[in-house]
Formats: structure tokens, sequence, C-alpha cells
């Protein structure tokens, strides 16, 4: 058993912003999100592949910030890049800077389904353009989803405040279930406007799945066949799986694909790309504006990110210590003869409980990812992590062997 973290000024942070902030943090980053009174509320800061809360306890950190910190923490030469384009030219105007379309055309370059793009800000963003484009472009209302696609009323998962007749014509179809969405397809086949899926299943608190032989060709021709526009949400697979996305490494194309998180490197940015007929209805017919969309501050980050992933051959490397680090985990997993289970290898690493009649499974999860983060180790009970750059082999030994401890000491639960 390790010894319980020192929390104090987390603490003390937490209780007086609850009196200033709703909730006190925002949504995801809420303590009920892992596990209440064993994880940090604050972090102070970040390096490489650690972060520090205001405790000064620092973990080695596999969240990521939920994805964007593909390189690492406080990246030396993205933040002189951002600092320099600051200094000398400016940041937010309002016109256009010219290095928007460099960006531009480094996504034409990197992404099969990228003949043109619109710059945004946040993922949410990119999905619902991508739902307003292809309603826009089909004629029609109707949407299938699979996967976590923002806050937007079309979409949220908390429908607080949300009227149904903004979400009544979107309906979920489970991953890898080909027959599932053709039924969804047959049953509205005169207004489908688009299948929109994350190319890797990533469900909340749930096993990270990749698709099945043929799956991703079959949504594909689904789509044709029924006359909707596919749309990838690469927000979370996008510049990790891939320097061109899951598209490129799964080798099916959709017509429209989004894109953020990693793609900066922690700078706000995201993107809407595709194929050239539906994305020009936003030159007319499509309505898409913002103040903060065309600042340069970001996007410098995204390219000078870019460039370094393919200098570095960065996203091989994640992918060799991701593989290391899922084929030596599993291995733990079989030993300690505990019900969990490793997914998300190479890039999105995730131990979950499987559900049982007694739940049990809640006691497990608990219990591990409580003497996890004890021993300095962040990931989160109910989201995949991921393996950045700056993860050193250390860094994955020492994880490897506290996942070893924590499921062991689950024995005496069992």
């Amino acid at each position: 058993m390790a010894e319980k973290l020192n929390l104090t000024k987390s603490m003390a942070m937490y209780e007086d912003a609850l009196t200033r902030v709703p909730g006190a943090v925002a949504g995801i980053r809420r303590p009920y999100n892992f596990v209440q009174g064993e994880y940090p509320i604050y972090f102070e800061s970040g390096k490489g592949g650690r972060i520090t809360d205001i405790d000064g306890n620092e973990y080695i950190d596999y969240l990521c910030a939920y994805g964007p910190i593909i390189i690492g923490y406080r990246e030396e030469e993205i933040d002189k890049a951002v600092y320099e384009q600051i200094s000398n030219k400016g940041f937010c105007f309002s016109l256009t800077q010219p290095i928007q379309n460099e960006l531009i055309i480094k996504l034409q370059e990197l992404i099969p389904s990228c003949e043109m793009a619109a710059l945004v800000k946040t993922g949410s963003d990119a999905t619902t353009i991508a739902i307003r484009v292809a309603r826009a472009f089909t004629g029609k209302t109707k949407i299938a989803r699979h996967g976590y696609h923002g806050w937007h009323d079309w979409c949220v998962e908390v429908k607080g405040g949300v009227p149904e007749k903004t979400y009544e014509d979107v309906i979920e179809f489970h991953y890898n279930d080909l027959e599932g969405l053709e039924a969804i397809l047959k049953a509205n086949k005169d207004d489908m406007a688009a299948i929109i899926i994350t190319p890797v299943g990533h469900p909340l608190a749930a096993e990270v799945e990749m698709p099945k032989p043929g799956y991703l060709e079959g949504v594909r021709a689904l789509a044709d066949q029924y006359g909707a526009l596919l749309i990838f949400d690469e927000i979370r697979s996008g510049f990790r799986c891939h320097i061109g996305g899951a598209q490129a490494l799964f080798g099916v194309t959709p017509d429209l694909s989004t894109f953020g998180k990693a793609m900066a490197n922690g700078y706000a940015m995201a993107a809407l790309v595709g194929k050239r007929d539906p994305m020009m209805v936003l030159a007319k017919d499509v309505f898409l504006s913002s103040t903060f969309f065309p600042n340069s501050d970001s996007i410098v980050a995204a390219l000078k990110t870019i460039e370094l992933l393919q200098r570095d051959k960065m996203l091989e490397v994640i992918a060799e210590k991701g593989e290391y680090f899922a084929s030596e985990t599993e291995k733990v997993v079989a030993e300690a003869g505990i019900p969990a289970v490793f997914s998300g290898a190479p890039w999105m690493p995730f131990i979950t409980f499987p559900k049982d009649e007694k739940g049990l499974y809640k006691k497990l999860r608990t219990e591990f990812y409580t003497q996890l983060i004890r021993r300095k180790v962040f990931l989160q009970p109910y989201h995949h992590g991921y393996i950045c750059y700056r993860h050193t082999q250390e860094d994955l030994d020492y994880t490897i062997g506290a996942i070893r401890e924590c499921l062991f000491d689950l024995k005496k639960l069992m």
C-alpha cells in the first residue's frame, strides 16, 4: 500500500473555487472524474513527460492534457517560434495573416482527405462545422454518429439545457458493428446527411477498440451506397496514429475529417479538412466565423509541431514506446490474474475492469487508480491515456512496475 499524497493546497484551492466558479473547475477535470480526495485538482507546471501539482508532487503524466501533448510540455522550439511570431509580427488582426495558407498547404500534403481546409480552435468547433457542411451539401438532415464529438447541442452527452429538437436527428451506432449501422441507414435512407465516426473507437470508461478487418472500408461503402458524407473525427487519432491521421494508416479516405489536439502540442488549434466539393459550401452557403479562428500563434505552433514530428520521426518513436509499454503491461495483467483489460496499444493505453453483476469492478477500478496516483503515475480511471515523445524508458519501466504493484494489491479485494 502506497502512502496517500499531500494535497492540502489543491483541496483548499478547490473549496475556495467552489464559491467562485460553478463546479470549481470545468467538466471532465472535476474531482468525481478521478478518485476524489486522491488526485490533485490543480497543476502548477509541466516539462517533458511530467507535471507538478501545486503541492509539489511530480507525476509521470500519461493523460497529456487529454491528448494535445504529443511531444512534451514546454517544448522550446515550439514556444520559441510562437514567441517570435508574437514579438515580431503579432497574432490577432482584423484580416488573415499569410501563415494560414502555409499550414493548409502542409495539411494538404499530409492528409489524404484534405483538398481544402478551414482552421478553427477546438474539436467541438471542427465537428460541429463538419455536420453543418454535411447537411448543407447533401440537403439532408439525419446524422449517424459514433464517438465523443464535443459539447455542442447536437452531440453533447449531458442534455441539461439542450432542447430535444437539436439532437433528435442524430442517431448513435456501435463501433465495429456494420449491421447496426446499415439498419440505421436503411431506416432513414432518404435523409442521411452524414456518418461521423472516430476511426479508432474510444468510448468513455471502456476498452479502446481498433477497427476489425474491413470495418472502415465497410463504413465507407455504406456512406456511398446511401448518399451520406463520411466524416472521420480524428481529433484524438490525428497527428498521433500517423502523420496523415488514422485514415492514412488504415487506407480509408473520408469526405470530411476533423483534426485537433496533437496538431499543435497544446496550443488551441483544430481544423476541418475535406474534399473540395463539400468544403466549398463554406464559401457562401454555410457561415463560419470567429474573432479568434485566424489567430496565428497557434498556427505557428502547429507548423512547428508538424515539422518536429516529421524531422525527428517522433510518431515512429512514440509507436515503439507504446508497443513496448503495451507488451510489458499485458504480461503484468496476465500474471496478476485480476479481471482487468489493457487496450489502446500503442497510442492510447487504458486499463479497465470488465463489469460484473456484483459491482466488484467499481471497487477494483477505484483501488487500482488510487494506488497508481499515490505512486505518482497520472492516468484517468474513465479515460484512456496517451504516450508522448518525451516519456523516457525509465518512465515506462517505472510505470509498468507501479501497475504490477497496484494489480497485485487488488488481490485483497477478490
